[in-house]
């Protein structure tokens, strides 16, 4: 009997159905094999929901599923989707990080190339079952900050309530305009082994994942337009527009044009991009705690020495930390007063404060009886089993089946997994539930359908999955995201407690019967929300001012790299031309440029040595001031920090550099050719990089006062390389051959040897190079254009006087700059160009001065606006 081809959909199915197997012969956990299996049937077949992706899938063949792999790393790449991970064994869901502390980078976030389809039918459960939870959940949140019939009718234990971090006391009386009080609901749903679904979490403190959800439709449509035009899955889109709709109508009745901002923990939270994706889809401005201020009982966005009402805040940080005057002292990530602002029903925020209490352990041990109390319904959707120690018979089957359940405090803190416990740590438990067994809560592991995925290759395999679902608030309701967040559970223990491996974008088949219907989302009446063109606070600024400096950095070091290997491959087996001495004074100029060692104590043999070693230390390595990879680090530090104010073409180039220089061998290679290939191309790659965001700054960012900052960043970065440039080269007299290679070398740095040679027929002379990059203010690389550059942009800036100290500044060094003549700049003293060195020297402090004044007045909080705790302590930029 011949076997199948390679292709062939039987031998893609049998090596899916011999990975189910094999997963739960090695994983007794594992519900691949033995439980619910999404793709295929008890028989073998192909569910029809799955049809077309299978066939897509037999098409392509293991190589072309290899191939997808790798088109669905590279559109996340360039799209800029990254996740911190912050100790969470591999999870790339859950909520925002919140405390504010440590500087994790951002990874790649890893999606599955196969979407989780969904049929109709299934779908029609899960969003009913679903809109029942959020209205339950919105009901019980009401009750327990308002009238709690839950706790006087003896429903809930007052001690699950008032134990719980998740209550928030200061929130008491505090109400949301209109009819609902819960916002967004994130849920955590998965399928049993009977083919229902069941809830493994309730997230309502501030959930994340919906951002991602929205991208990761995005990316997985490019990479298989094919099958999602024959699938046609209900678009994420409708949603977008609801929550955005929701947001404007939650504003206080007072609001005539509200304004809406997202309040982000920062760029080390886990979910930065979820939070700035969202905002950016939304149209809403992404702030940080620096941004906002309470002002007369109102709170208010700083913009450029002025200040904008603002009447809803999405909340993406944990209550607690809201405000540091009326909850959590030590918070950095809130605003002081702003729940006294609350208070007075100025603002709104969602979630509200204290609606993570609906996250409790202990309330959703009685949240079927609270559903009963509250609206006379039993939870559509149900979840696990669970048993609360404070009942002696629940108490009993927690002691007696630990090994089979989770183990969940009441008072906050993390889940204990039983079935990963010793014998000690069972008994030390045990004694931990005897001592105070009302503080804990048994829940039943928890079961998980599989799915096929091409994370792994070698063709399709099994893994276990679940869905993140949410709804978001409307006034007859609540409007369901058709589909959500999809995602591959992590193996082992690990997976209980919701750890994930990688997302899983979720498909929703339309309806292709009678009797299978649904209702697009409800429009809220189309209130016009006050125009927010852009953030122009000083945290905003301060960004897009080192985005300039650090991309102007990069694109210096670059060329500045790549002329001084070329000059090193030309004269190292040439000592004997006069030329080579360009080589050591190039190598000198690096290091004082990036203020690091280059061997440059004089001994100019061990400085042509060490040549190689030190330009892939300067290429490659992050820890390296002033390195080309620690400049386009920290040009993606500070871009992600204000991704809501870019264009989507920025990540494209970003991703592209962050590649090539962050993910680059971290010592230089045993092999010379490799070396020199590996910096040769590196090089190129940040030059065209830089030129390409160079390109997208000009050509698609609105001329605001974000735009004006980066661009006076980027005037000052030049000069700032020019003049140390300049002074490393020029300021001192060498033979005939090595003023012709020096000058022609450091030309090319300044991207002005073209015209020097048009001008000059290959003479060399230094006034005229003076003139050219210096006095020339036709040349864009010329000092005397980036100060006309900045003198334009500071008058630009909102509230400018004319005569702000920043712009006297500028019209010094401009005024000392014409009253020059740059053939006074070649004369020599004792073998040095005195007149050139002074004006260099002087026009580079000036211009530190500048960054200075500029930061002092434009990039700091005021002082009266300063956080309790001292000034911020979070910017890592010299």
């Amino acid at each position: 009997m011949a076997l199948p081809a390679p292709n062939a959909p039987d031998d893609l199915l049998g090596r899916y159905r011999t990975a189910r197997t094999q997963q739960a012969l090695f994983d007794v956990r594992s519900s691949a094999g033995s439980g619910y299996d999404e793709f295929v049937d008890a028989a073998g077949e192909v569910r029809p929901a799955w049809q077309e992706l299978a066939d897509c899938v037999a098409d392509r063949g293991r190589s072309g599923l290899d191939q997808l792999r790798g088109v669905v790393r590279s559109l996340v790449d360039n799209d800029g989707i990254t996740y911190i991970q912050v100790g969470r064994h591999g999870s790339v869901l859950g909520q925002a990080s919140t405390n504010g502390h440590g500087a994790a980078e951002p990874g790649p976030w890893h999606l599955d190339a196969l979407p989780l389809v969904l049929s109709a039918e299934d779908w029609a459960t899960l969003e009913s079952g679903l809109l029942q939870r959020s209205r339950i959940l919105d009901a019980v949140l009401t009750d327990l900050y308002g009238a709690q019939r839950s706790i006087t009718g003896g429903v809930l234990p007052a001690p699950l309530l008032f134990a719980h971090p998740g209550y928030v006391r200061a929130a008491r009386g505090i109400e949301l305009p209109g009819r609902h009080q819960l916002f967004l609901h994130g849920c955590d749903v998965s399928r049993a082994a009977d083919g229902g679904f069941r809830v493994n979490a309730d997230w309502t403190q501030a959930p994340s994942g919906a951002g991602y959800a929205l991208a990761d439709r995005r990316v997985i449509a490019h990479a298989v337009p094919e099958l999602y035009e024959r699938i046609g899955p209900r678009p994420a889109s409708p949603w977008a527009q609801a929550l955005r709709l929701a947001l404007i109508d939650a504003a206080p009745e007072s609001a005539e044009e509200p304004v809406v901002v997202v309040l982000s923990p920062g760029i080390h939270s886990e979910t930065a991009f979820d939070q700035a994706y969202l905002a950016s889809v939304l149209g809403f401005p992404l702030v940080e705690s620096a941004d906002l201020v309470v002002r007369d009982g109102k709170l208010w966005m700083r913009s450029m020495g002025t200040l904008k009402r603002v009447d809803v805040v999405l909340r993406r940080i944990d209550a607690e930390f809201v405000d540091p005057l009326d909850l959590r002292a030590d918070s950095r990530l809130g605003v002081a007063g702003l729940v006294e602002v609350l208070r007075r029903g100025a603002v709104s925020v969602v979630n509200t404060l204290g609606s993570g209490i609906l996250e409790s352990p202990g309330l959703q041990r009685f949240l079927p009886d609270l559903a009963q109390l509250l609206l006379g319904e039993a939870p559509e959707l149900a979840g696990p089993p669970m048993y609360w120690g404070g009942i002696n018979t629940e108490r009993s089957h927690i002691l007696n089946h630990l090994p089979r359940l989770l183990i969940r405090p009441v008072t906050g803190g993390p889940t204990i997994v039983g079935p990963s416990l010793s014998s000690v740590q069972r008994e030390d438990v045990a004694a931990r539930i005897q001592v105070a067994p009302w503080q804990w809560v048994g829940e039943d592991l928890p079961q998980f359908s599989s799915a096929p995925t091409a994370q792994r290759s070698g063709g399709l395999s099994a893994a276990d999955v679940g869905l993140r679902l949410f709804t978001v608030a409307q006034r007859g309701g609540y409007a369901p995201l058709a589909g959500g967040l999809g995602y591959l559970l992590a193996p082992g223990d690990a997976a209980y407690t919701l750890n994930t491996v990688a997302a899983k974008d979720v498909w929703v088949r339309a309806p292709s019967r009678v009797g299978v219907e649904w209702t697009p989302p409800v429009d809220l009446p189309a209130i016009t929300p006050s125009p927010t063109r852009a953030v122009s606070s000083p945290r905003v600024l301060s960004d897009l001012f080192w985005a300039g400096r650090y991309a102007e950095r990069a694109e210096h070091m670059a060329r500045l790299l790549t002329v001084t290997r070329e000059r090193y491959h030309e004269f190292h087996y040439r000592r004997e031309m006069d030329g080579s001495e360009c080589v050591p004074v190039l190598l000198t100029t690096l290091g004082t440029i990036t203020g690091t060692d280059t061997g440059a104590d004089g001994d100019h043999a061990e400085m042509v040595a060490t040549a190689q070693s030190t330009l892939w230390s300067l290429t490659a390595d992050r820890q390296r001031p002033g390195s080309l990879a620690q400049s386009v680090e920290r040009l993606g530090l500070v871009t992600r920090a204000v991704r809501d104010q870019l264009s989507n073409d920025t990540w494209m180039v970003l991703a592209a550099l962050e590649r090539a220089l962050l993910s680059s061998p971290g010592a230089l290679p045993d092999s010379q050719a490799d070396g020199e290939a590996f910096l040769s191309a590196t090089c190129n790659l940040a030059l065209a990089g830089m030129l390409a965001l160079s390109g997208v700054a000009a050509e698609s960012m609105i001329r605001d006062a974000g735009w004006t900052m980066m661009d006076i960043g980027k005037r000052i970065e030049r000069g700032l390389n020019l003049t140390a440039l300049l002074g490393a080269t020029l300021t001192t007299v060498r033979s005939p051959g090595a003023e012709q290679t020096i000058t022609e070398s450091a030309l090319v740095v300044l991207e002005s040897s073209v015209i020097y040679r048009r001008r000059m027929l290959g003479r060399v002379d230094v006034s005229a190079v003076a003139d050219l990059v210096l006095f020339d203010a036709d040349n864009p690389r010329s000092l005397a254009y980036q100060l006309d550059r900045l003198r334009a942009g500071l008058k630009a800036l909102p509230g400018s006087s004319g005569s702000s100290r920043a712009e006297r500044l500028v019209d010094d060094i401009g005024t000392r700059l014409r009253r020059l003549d740059p053939d006074d700049l070649d004369d020599v003293v004792d073998g040095r160009r005195v007149e050139l060195a002074a004006l260099l020297d002087g026009m580079h402090r000036d211009l530190r001065e500048l960054s200075a004044v500029i930061t002092a007045t434009h990039l700091s909080l005021p002082g009266e606006m300063q956080h309790l705790w001292g000034p911020d302590e979070r910017r890592l930029v010299p």
